[in-house]
């Protein structure tokens, strides 16, 4: 080989060196920028855009009237979005009106009672009160009038007994002069005179009999007032008792205008739901939001409860993001994060660490696993991290819930 060639393939092995030494040298180089590039900072590729989904329900039943709003309109809040047929809600409304004037009028009248009874049954009572006393009175005089009645007997009694031993002895005497007189003993005068008498005594004792009967008779009547004003006694004392609840009788009306009251507040609680329910026979939005998964049409039969379609509030939404645990060494709420959206072409949104849920994904899944067997794999859990957008980053509503994104965190 001659010098000239020596010299040539020593130049191209040295050549060689350089250039592989060249490219160790930018891959040191790279290698160090990326360290230095991804150093402080966390990625992952498993995390989307999330937000509130409010589905919206009937809360009563009947025929569809109307639906105003079509799947992705964009609703206000207050707008209506299912029309039910409120004509039986009409009516249940004026039932409950009905129902609560007529309790409203039984209440006035019965409190109205309360006072009416309170004054008649004390009224009453000193009636009876009276009463007592006077039939007591006239009981207590028919016992005298008794009492006056047996002397007048024991007295006309006694009158007869001696108008009778008179008499006796007046018809002795005549029986005596008439033999006397029969022998010219006595003289016609003293005879007639005797018969007289006789005549006289068998007169009075006559009246003693007579007064006698009349006594006897004045017994039964006085025996029998006694009996009636002993019996009126006893009424007046029944209606005394009966006067005496009047404090059971004002406790009962006044339950019973308590009664009245509490059908009162049940009949307007009754109106109340009853305009509920009429109020309920328009759905409206709760917030601004997208109308989607609508699954009802007019003329369609509903039930209290069931899902009409959903408002999806594209204004609040948020990032869920799942790291593993080995990347929430140092990340912390208020980071910075960097979020780029796949279906935006890799555009680049800002935000910040909100919260770290308190549990791993798996635990809140509907079967969680269970590691108590034995045949455990160690496997890195995930670990949901809530990210907010900062204001103003999505002015034209381009995000949507489940959009796939990139979030990274700055820890350092």
């Amino acid at each position: 080989m001659s010098e000239q060639q020596v010299e040539k393939s020593s130049f191209i092995s040295s050549g060689r060196f350089r250039l592989l030494a060249g490219v160790v040298l930018l891959g040191l180089i790279g290698a160090g920028a990326w360290w230095w590039l991804t150093q402080g900072r966390e990625s992952t590729d498993d995390a989307q855009v999330d937000a509130h989904v409010i589905p919206i329900a009937s809360r009563i039943g009947g025929v569809v009237l109307r639906v105003p709003v079509n799947d992705n309109q964009v609703a206000d809040a207050g707008t209506v979005l299912v029309e039910i047929d409120p004509r039986d809600y009409r009516v249940a409304v004026d039932k409950a009106r009905a129902e609560l004037a007529d309790a409203e009028a039984n209440a006035i009248a019965a409190q109205s009672n309360v006072p009416i009874t309170s004054t008649t049954a004390t009224s009453n009572v000193g009636a009876a009160q009276g009463s007592v006393d006077q039939a007591r009175s006239a009981a207590d005089a028919a016992a005298r009038d008794v009492d006056v009645a047996r002397a007048r007997l024991v007295a006309a009694q006694s009158r007869l007994r001696e108008t009778e031993a008179n008499a006796t002895r007046s018809a002795r005497d005549v029986e005596r002069l008439r033999g006397l007189l029969a022998k010219d003993e006595v003289s016609q005068q003293q005879f007639d005179a005797a018969v007289a008498a006789a005549d006289a005594q068998k007169a009075a004792t006559d009246t003693a009999r007579a007064q006698i009967v009349e006594a006897e008779a004045g017994i039964r009547m006085a025996e029998s007032r006694q009996s009636m004003a002993g019996a009126g006694e006893q009424q007046a004392r029944a209606a005394l008792q009966g006067a005496q609840t009047a404090p059971e009788q004002v406790t009962a009306m006044r339950a019973r205008a308590s009664s009245a009251q509490a059908r009162v507040e049940q009949s307007k609680a009754t109106l109340a739901q009853a305009e509920l329910n009429l109020e309920y026979a328009v759905v409206k939005a709760p917030t601004r939001g997208i109308v989607s998964k609508k699954s009802v049409t007019a003329g369609q039969v509903v039930q209290p409860g069931q899902p009409l379609l959903a408002i999806v509030p594209t204004e609040d939404v948020w990032i869920t993001a799942n790291f593993k645990e080995t990347q929430l060494q140092y990340m912390r709420p208020g980071q910075r994060v960097a979020i780029d959206v796949d279906a935006l072409g890799g555009k680049t949104f800002t935000g910040h660490v909100d919260s770290i849920a308190a549990a791993t994904g798996a635990r809140f899944s509907l079967l969680p696993p269970e590691n108590a067997t034995g045949n455990f794999v160690k496997v890195v859990q995930r670990i949901p991290v809530k990210i907010m957008l900062e204001a103003g980053q999505d002015p034209e509503r381009l995000l949507r819930p489940g959009m796939s994104v990139t979030p990274t965190v700055y820890t350092k």
